[in-house]
């Protein structure tokens, strides 16, 4: 009986020596030992990219037992590529000959699970031995490996994006080639309402929602303050140290914040290299990138733009005067709230849970979602008013006033300067408003 099922194994790396944790799908003939090498080659991907890479494989695979009598590959993906687009039941018969019952999905989530799959092939296409490990034809193979290598002789052969083009004439003809199985047209859509939270409810967030039995907590509102008056990402938070936020050596009673790459950014103590090696050799924790998706401590990771040699940025808070704002908070927080790790579980994550350990995504939903909650507001996406509606506000406060898209981009630390647009576009009230100020 066929079966597909996602497991954990940890694979050693014979050329380094090292040895790492990856998600892995197992089937009644075993591991998939080619996805594993791939994954392990892109191990510096994020634990959300290898956990896609695992889903679209495994839909992949579950869709070649559903359909064994296919004998092209190219038919085959046309076949899957279909099934993703408009599902596999039909509705007319209430009946689905595929036993699969999958609905459709929206062209940009089937473009992202060929992607991954396409990724792939490419990867198999080129290792060595690639071309004597294929059975032919394509119906003899017996084995995963054995079809997914077809699926990577026919991506190969088809793909139209051929590298190191001699001249203008073999661009031209290559330009007209195009792969079977193309990307999926997706709708253009730009959103009415930014997606930021509002502006007037932000200090009623901090000073009562944030306040329990007339406590303030203090940490949830310097959490939340970087978000909104830094401009953080909400999984940055959760890399920083307590030597990360400091006095300003210019601005009197503003916070200087620094946010170090979790991994290659400078140690707090010299005589390790970087951040990963001191966690490593010094702590029982790693870097929280380096964490499995499932697991509690994990913190992504989006690589922005760091902009010192030692692997650092530092917020840019607006208005420039929440700095201070920042301070007291984060100060009282130390001075009153912080609980210390214990001495048998030291760590220099700058938020701890009540236990003292480096608080987690998740348990901050939780408290964001329960203060918008307490100022009488839904805590909806759409809305703006979840974590990610912060750094909306940020960004959409920097274009009111007046910054250009290179200041924009360099204050939210976009590798590219296109990056920020998503954050700054106006709405058609504020389009209708500046038409009437013309006037």
């Amino acid at each position: 009986m066929a079966y597909i099922q996602k497991i954990n194994v940890k694979y050693h790396d014979r050329e380094t020596g090292s040895v790492c944790e990856l998600p892995a799908l197992y089937t009644e003939k075993g591991v998939v030992i080619s996805h594993i090498r791939y994954l392990a080659w892109y191990s510096s991907k994020s634990e959300s990219w290898k956990e896609r890479s695992i889903f679209s494989l495994k839909l992949l695979l579950t869709y070649i037992d559903a359909v064994p009598n296919f004998e092209s590959s190219t038919l085959l993906l046309k076949g899957f590529t279909k099934a993703l687009l408009v599902g596999t039941i039909d509705y007319e018969k209430m009946d689905d000959e595929l036993g699969l019952y999958w609905k459709a999905r929206k062209p940009r989530d089937a473009n992202n699970i060929l992607f991954h799959i396409t990724h792939y092939s490419d990867f198999l296409a080129l290792q060595e031995g690639f071309d004597s490990s294929r059975i032919n034809p394509f119906r003899k193979a017996t084995s995963y490996e054995e079809r997914l290598n077809w699926c990577a002789y026919y991506h190969k052969h088809a793909n139209v994006f051929l590298n190191h083009l001699s001249n203008q004439k073999d661009a031209a003809f290559n330009a007209q080639r195009v792969r079977f199985i193309d990307r999926l047209l997706e709708p253009k859509i730009n959103n009415e309402k930014a997606m930021k939270f509002p502006d007037d409810h932000f200090e009623k967030l901090l000073y009562i929602g944030m306040v329990k039995d007339s406590t303030p907590d203090y940490k949830s509102q310097a959490m939340t303050m970087l978000l909104n008056y830094g401009g953080l990402r909400k999984s940055e938070l959760f890399h920083l140290y307590v030597s990360d936020i400091t006095l300003h050596p210019i601005y009197q009673d503003e916070a200087l914040v620094r946010v170090y790459h979790p991994e290659i950014g400078r140690s707090p103590d010299s005589s390790f290299a970087n951040r990963r090696e001191y966690l490593l050799e010094s702590t029982s924790y790693k870097p929280r990138n380096s964490y499995r998706l499932s697991e509690r401590l994990y913190a992504g990771w989006k690589s922005p733009l760091l902009t010192n040699k030692d692997g650092y940025f530092e917020v840019i808070f607006n208005p420039p005067e929440k700095a201070k704002e920042f301070l007291i908070s984060w100060a009282n927080y130390l001075k009153y709230q912080r609980v210390e790790p214990a001495k048998t579980d030291t760590h220099p994550f700058a938020f701890t849970n009540s236990t003292g350990t480096p608080e987690t995504i998740k348990n901050f939903q939780r408290i964001h979602k329960r203060a918008v909650k307490k100022i009488g507001l839904e805590a909806k996406k759409e809305l703006g008013t979840t974590e990610h509606g912060h750094r909306h506000a940020y960004g959409y406060r920097a274009r009111k006033l007046g910054l250009s898209q290179v200041e924009i981009q360099k204050a939210m630390h976009h590798k590219s300067s296109l990056s920020c647009l998503v954050y700054i576009q106006p709405t058609s009230e504020d389009i209708r408003n500046k038409m009437r100020e013309i006037k």
